[in-house]
């Protein structure tokens, strides 16, 4: 008779000489999928080969289960029989307490191996098992205040009484009274600074700007954020058909869903804020951490949350920026597919592609066209009027070393190519340049 393959929550032992092995295996795959299954009398294989049972070979097996496993677990032991009449044992063990260890250690299920936890998945172990990191970890400072969270709060309906009040209702605070992470990330003093990157190209190998929303209340920093990107969205008209069609260009529901599911799930514990880069052909959202530790990628696509701390989780709900049923990353794969997702032990990047070539690429790339067209004295021109928009004729004549016949003759061809427009007086006015 054969059982099968091992895997993550299957383990075979030949007999119960490798009952302290099979307890590893135990811990290790509670700690993977909150339950596993131990055979003793089978081999590697699968094929039952039997295990000699004693009076006390059961509760021998009960006991190393109870006391060798942290926190302590009682599991289910059965005596089964092959057709042939061949005994073996088959020991289940069911949990959520996780994490759990084995005489002493730590250990993960990968495939059919038990591996020793790494510092990063104890902590993921620990946040699955209900531990709130940013929660229960005491914040760097504690001269904070929160007018900013207060403001967003009352503006969705919450009435804040009295500061102990709401520091306590918000969970701000760790079991000694002080400050937490959390409340520091959220607070007006927070040092947690998201940028937003653009890049001409399609790669980083050039960055043509780089904004940053910080030194406030995360949220608010999410949110405008999440405006700056909506603000360079745009739309085109397809007349292909009988009807006129209008096509964003890109899907600003599955981007949001991303972006708050980012700023979300974000492993936060040292406050390492996520990112969002724009390229010329898409859009990424990057933020770290990686799953968390055993949710499977089936159940990620398929909407099941595990957040990294439901006390942030509360407040999201609260300004309306979360919900309990899931659907993010539903909406995101139903836009784009699975494959917008690039998920590693670490990260999390959702691509999101754009629709068509979007003006300001297009608009970007005749611009650099001008440029390389421009000679060395008009380009000293130019750069001059960048770093000095009040300039005189005179001034940018001296500054480059020609007449001010040539440098009106070339502020008219900058003029004239769209790369300087002159606004104001003539006596108060500036350059204002467009490249």
């Amino acid at each position: 008779m054969n059982l099968g393959k091992e895997s993550e929550t299957v383990e075979f032992k030949k007999t119960t000489a490798e009952l302290k092995e099979g307890i590893i295996s135990l811990a290790s795959m509670l700690n993977k999928s909150g339950k596993g299954t131990l055979y003793f009398g089978v081999n590697n294989d699968g094929d039952v080969v039997g295990q000699q049972i004693g009076k006390d070979t059961e509760r021998t097996i009960s006991e190393a289960v109870y006391n060798f496993i942290e926190p302590q677990i009682i599991p289910t032991i059965a005596v089964k029989t092959t057709p042939e009449g061949t005994e073996y044992i088959q020991v289940d063990v069911e949990g959520t307490d996780s994490p759990y260890s084995a005489y002493g250690l730590y250990y993960a299920r990968s495939a059919d191996q038990d591996k020793h936890a790494t510092r990063e998945a104890l902590k993921k172990m620990f946040v699955g098992s209900g531990f709130d990191f940013i929660r229960e970890s005491e914040a760097s400072r504690q001269d904070l205040h929160f007018t900013q969270l207060i403001s967003l709060l009352v503006s969705h309906g919450y009435h804040v009484s009295n500061e102990k009040t709401f520091f306590k209702n918000e969970r701000l605070l760790t079991d000694s009274g002080k400050f937490n992470q959390m409340a520091e990330l959220l607070s007006d003093e927070s040092d947690v600074s998201i940028k937003v990157a653009r890049f001409p190209g399609k790669d980083k190998a050039a960055i043509s700007q780089r904004t940053e929303f910080g030194n406030k209340c995360m949220i608010l920093a999410m949110q405008q954020a999440l405006d700056y990107v909506q603000s360079i969205d745009e739309t085109n008209v397809d007349m292909s058909g009988i009807q006129r069609k209008d096509i964003s260009l890109f899907d600003f529901q599955a981007f949001r869903e991303a972006w708050i599911n980012a700023c979300l799930h974000n492993s936060w514990h040292d406050l390492t804020p996520p990112a969002i880069y724009i390229f010329s052909d898409r859009i990424e959202v990057i933020s770290y951490g990686g799953l968390p530790f055993g949710l499977s990628e089936d159940a990620f696509y398929e909407g099941d949350s595990h957040p990294v701390s439901k006390a942030l989780q509360t407040i999201f709900t609260q300004l309306g920026y979360a919900e309990q049923t899931g659907h993010g990353v539903p909406i995101i794969v139903r836009a784009y597919g699975k494959e917008a997702f690039h998920i590693s032990n670490h990260f999390i990047t959702v691509k999101i592609p754009y629709a068509f070539v979007p003006d300001w690429v297009t608009r970007a790339a005749l611009n650099d066209d001008v440029l390389l067209s421009l000679n060395t004295t008009q380009k000293e021109v130019l750069s001059f009027l960048k770093d000095n928009p009040k300039a005189s004729i005179k001034e940018i004549a001296d500054a480059v070393k020609k007449s001010e016949s040539t440098i009106k003759k070339i502020t008219v061809k900058l003029a004239e190519l769209g790369l300087i427009v002159r606004s104001g007086s003539k006596r108060d006015g500036y350059w204002e340049t467009k490249s």
